[in-house]
């Protein structure tokens, strides 16, 4: 383990924002100024290339140390390699409520440079977007989370929690260099009541906002492999008993199977919530979740995973088996055969339960039915949606996109399971994003990922206006 730069400045009581006992309003910030220094700062940090793997956030790190260094802000480098190191940075408050830990990861996906039309690592602005690799994952929250601390320090806003800055690497590639480092070495540098980083997203269609999603809570990644016995032989002389065969009834098995529908407080507010806001067949479809028909339950998940899967799979631990393996030649029988089962599971439901009934499903001895170790983020629960936390983003929403917010089950992974782990309460939130952009190619992940310039701006005030309203001294 390697500390870098252990505090690197040295501001006054005041200078840190804990200020004299006000109840005056905090003047609002310049956003004239403030936006095309968010710019500035954005386009610098998705043209370092942050790639992982292989991972070197150092440039990013060097480069946002080097910005609040210059404010007087307090930076603390925390590294298990040098060229991957973690930046944390506080403004103290007054100790009247536990700190609100701010958060971005600034390693990226890999890139084929050959496949983009503007360069991954340009920031290139054409048609009011701005292109490249991190745009909206998740280069955008780390640019709203440096600007939320650096304006709550110029303006000298009265704090009564202390705002922490995180800077993380690994997300995309290894946790063990970011998150599982900091929370594993260096919690006390981040322990804090609630977190506010990536996943939630204001959506967009044909231009107008339809609603925005705070993430909540987050599925388990939990890889199983199902792992077929049978004796070899000579392919000429087909055998009942080929594992290739059985692993291609259990795979059947699985897939025909489907885990019961749960709903918890997360997802049964998000479709009571977007049924209010949709069209006719898609409402009428979403209550009929929330009915005690068990018949109409089936029916309307019955629908979901055939139009809209991700809405299926936030409502269910899913199982997608994605790679089958056996044989080595034609005509050799294999005498094992190999199938790998992509399982998010519900924070609520129990992994080796969940095991066991795959194998009650399968109903098999020729197949073994084990963990494989994918998925490395632990257990987590879900964030409430009665916390001041809460309250608070969904009236910033109200306020800046008027539109209706929808706490979110998310189906992929992020590092804030490490933190609900530790009882943090963790909201994801991001800018608005077009729903048409995924399906051509632009969204998080793509070969042309892009933000619309105009809600990077948004999203940087609506960010800095959740960690003043929380954080501010009331």
């Amino acid at each position: 383990m390697v500390v870098l730069g252990r505090v690197a400045a040295v501001v006054s009581f005041a200078l840190l924002g804990c200020g004299i006992a006000s109840a005056q309003r905090t003047k609002e910030p310049d956003w004239t100024a403030a936006e095309a220094e968010a710019l500035k700062h954005f386009q610098n940090l998705v043209r370092m290339d942050t790639s992982d793997p292989p991972g070197g956030e150092k440039p990013a790190a060097d480069y946002l140390q080097q910005v609040l260094l210059h404010e007087g802000i307090p930076v603390q480098m925390f590294a298990v390699e040098p060229n991957r190191p973690n930046v944390v940075a506080r403004l103290k408050g007054s100790g009247k409520k536990r700190p609100i830990l701010i958060m971005g990861h600034t390693d990226v996906v890999s890139v084929d440079a050959k496949k983009w039309v503007h360069p991954p690592f340009g920031a290139e602005r054409a048609d009011g977007y701005i292109y490249g690799r991190g745009t909206t994952d998740d280069k955008d929250n780390v640019t709203a989370a440096l600007m939320a601390i650096l304006l709550l320090k110029r303006n000298d806003v009265p704090l009564d929690r202390d705002v922490i800055f995180l800077a993380e690497a690994g997300e995309e590639g290894n946790t063990r260099f970011g998150i599982e480092h900091m929370v594993n070495e260096h919690y006390a540098a981040i322990d804090a009541e609630y977190c506010i980083a990536e996943v939630g997203n204001v959506v967009r269609a044909n231009g107008a906002v339809r609603y925005a999603t705070v993430a909540t809570g987050e599925k388990l990644s939990k890889g199983v492999d199902l792992i077929a016995h049978g004796p070899s032989g000579h392919g000429s002389i087909p055998l009942e008993n080929n594992a290739v065969t059985h692993l291609a009834r259990a795979i059947a098995a699985v897939t025909q199977w489907q885990p019961p529908v749960v709903l918890n407080a997360t997802t049964r507010t998000y479709f009571e919530r977007l049924a209010a806001i949709s069209p006719a067949e898609q409402a009428q479809q979403y209550r009929a979740l929330l009915s005690s028909d068990p018949k109409a339950v089936e029916a309307a998940d019955a629908w979901l995973r055939a139009n809209e899967p991700r809405h299926a799979s936030m409502l269910r631990t899913s199982v997608s088996p994605n790679i089958v393996q056996g044989g080595y030649r034609n005509n050799i029988i294999p005498s094992e055969a190999r199938a790998t089962l992509d399982v998010r599971m519900r924070p609520e439901d129990d992994a080796e339960a969940f095991r066991a009934q795959l194998g009650r499903v399968i109903n098999d001895s020729a197949i073994d039915v084990v963990f494989n170790g994918f998925g490395g983020r632990p257990a987590s629960g879900v964030s409430p949606i009665d916390s001041e936390a809460f309250r608070v983003i969904e009236g910033s929403i109200t306020r800046h996109y008027k539109t209706t917010t929808l706490p979110m089950m998310s189906t992929g992974a992020t590092d804030m399971a490490f933190l609900r782990a530790r009882g943090v309460q963790c909201y994801g939130v991001g800018p608005a994003i077009d729903e048409e952009d995924g399906p051509k190619g632009f969204g998080a992940h793509s070969d042309q990922e892009r933000i619309l310039e105009s809600e990077l701006y948004r999203f940087v005030r609506f960010h800095y206006d959740i960690v003043e309203q929380l954080a501010r001294k009331r």
